[in-house]
């Protein structure tokens, strides 16, 4: 799709007057009613069911003719196998599904047989949904054998002009798929598909496979199919760039559920369920401006649980930072909160509280609370820090006379020596020197220090606040015990024991 129609089709939904509005009065071509799906899980001897994998469980949506709906969600949320159930390729468990007012959910493979005109698919893997022992002319061919149609011209003619219509070579009819790219395989899926001139195209993942630059080319032919055939689109991805690129509408599901379900422009702009602001937190943004700026990325806590035995209540409340007690109890509906955007969520974001009573956070929600509060914020850049002091180095001498200075001040710490250190082991002396006339150890320096701060490196590292001699007492608090009581009773220094060998 060029830049001028993308801007056309932006500004006509913008003015209520794009396909999306245009559909949203328009015939619904297909409605879905309490859609369920369940794989039973067998053992034993005798097979007998003990469980089942609720692949899709309930869920509630209409398409009108000439849109578009796009599905999203993580893998393993039940958006493949609910495209299988509403094109009939697989029995719903539960549920109905009308197709133009017609319902279709228990019809048989014959009864079925003149719908598939009808409804159509696209699969998901190019490689896998083509047969490598038929050539393409045989391929695309098949729907008319098999629904007895004999096209204008001829069917080799028919299958020459759908190649040309999706950008391959009418040269190709007799080729094989082995003989093609991703993409190239996956436009003859897509002529396949629209051999029948079909209503309802159900798309699973049909670019998921494909490069990035091959991406935009089936896009914007898929686009192009849709104007000149009127067709009616299913598209399921989880891709959300090309969901919003080609979607009317948008369904977000979780676990089987569909938990948002609204317009493209109001999901994208407003998020209302916290899954979904988590999905789109999660879309890259390519712009070098932006880099270093704030990103609000949303970090999900833990995985999605397993579809056999999902959570109570909502299902998304184990993952949820705004989970209370009221998600583990009661499971959300899907109403409408505003004009054609639905929500299942007890506490939607950017719109009012519907549990106002229930404020107390779970303690998985307040886990995620502070996980996703590290993540918006550990992708901020660091700001340095204002208020820096500076640490005292080695070369700042202290100040002779000072009468109370710390350790940490008087003496710098790459001069501080401990007490092995200051006295030499070999001639076995100890620290404590004897003094002939009794005086104290601790003599006064010419920095103004007792002898004992330069001694224990104990006290200085500690910043222990070391007294002057002026004062008549000696910095006993910091010296070890021996010196302590020598100072303290009188004794002569030769009665002190010594600190260490």
């Amino acid at each position: 799709m060029s830049e001028t129609k993308k801007n056309e089709s932006a500004s006509g939904s913008a003015n209520g007057s794009g396909s999306g509005s245009g559909s949203a009065d328009g015939e619904v071509l297909l409605k879905v009613e309490g859609l369920t799906k369940h794989f039973p899980i067998k053992k034993g001897i005798l097979q007998r069911q003990v469980a089942a994998v609720k692949a899709v469980d309930g869920i509630d949506f209409e398409v009108r003719k000439g849109e578009t709906l796009g599905v999203v969600g993580e893998s393993g949320c039940g958006k493949s196998t609910m495209g299988r159930v509403i094109t009939r390729l697989q029995d719903p468990t539960g549920g109905s599904i009308h197709f133009e007012g017609q319902d279709i959910t228990r019809l048989s493979t014959g009864q079925m047989r003149p719908l598939r005109r009808d409804i159509q698919m696209i699969f998901q893997d190019p490689y896998g949904s083509l047969n490598p022992r038929h050539t393409i002319g045989s391929i695309v061919s098949a729907p008319f054998r098999l629904q007895g149609v004999e096209p204008e011209g001829g069917v080799k003619k028919e299958v020459q002009r759908l190649l040309s219509l999706v950008g391959l070579s009418p040269e190709h009819y007799n080729r094989y798929p082995h003989e093609f790219s991703g993409g190239q395989r996956q436009r003859i899926g897509i002529a396949r598909a629209l051999a029948l001139k079909p209503k309802l195209v159900v798309a699973d993942e049909p670019v998921s496979a494909l490069d990035v630059s091959i991406q935009a080319q089936v896009v914007n032919l898929m686009d192009d199919l849709q104007e000149e055939l009127g067709l009616t689109y299913v598209i399921i991805a989880h891709d959300l760039s090309v969901v919003r690129h080609v979607s009317d509408r948008i369904a977000v599901m979780y676990l089987g559920k569909i938990v948002e379900l609204a317009d493209r422009s109001s999901l994208y702009e407003a998020p209302m369920h916290p899954y979904t602001k988590a999905l789109m937190s999660a879309v890259p943004v390519p712009d070098p401006k932006r880099r270093g700026a704030k990103s609000e990325r949303i970090l999900l806590r833990g995985d999605v649980p397993s579809p056999i035995a999902p959570p109570s209540g909502c299902r998304f409340h184990t993952r949820c930072w705004k989970a209370t007690e009221i998600c583990t109890t009661t499971e959300p509906q899907l109403v409408e909160l505003k004009p054609g955007q639905r929500v299942a969520c007890h506490h939607p974001e950017n719109f009012a509280d519907q549990a106002p009573q229930d404020t107390v956070l779970l303690s998985a929600a307040r886990e995620a609370s502070e996980l996703v509060g590290t993540a918006v914020t550990s992708t901020t850049p660091p700001e340095p820090a204002a208020t820096a002091e500076p640490e005292p180095t080695s070369e700042i001498e202290p100040e002779p006379g000072a009468e109370a200075k710390s350790a940490t001040d008087a003496e710098p710490v790459a001069e501080v020596k401990s007490a092995t250190d200051a006295e030499p082991v070999a001639d076995g002396e100890s620290v404590a020197e004897p003094v002939a006339d009794g005086e104290s150890v601790a003599e006064p320096v010419a920095g103004g220090e007792s002898a004992a701060d330069a001694e224990s490196g104990t006290a200085a590292e500690s910043g222990a606040e070391v007294e002057s001699v002026t004062d008549g007492e000696s910095a006993a608090d910091t010296e070890p015990e021996s010196d302590a009581e020598r100072k303290a009773g009188g004794k002569p220094a030769a009665e002190a024991e010594p600190k260490a060998d």
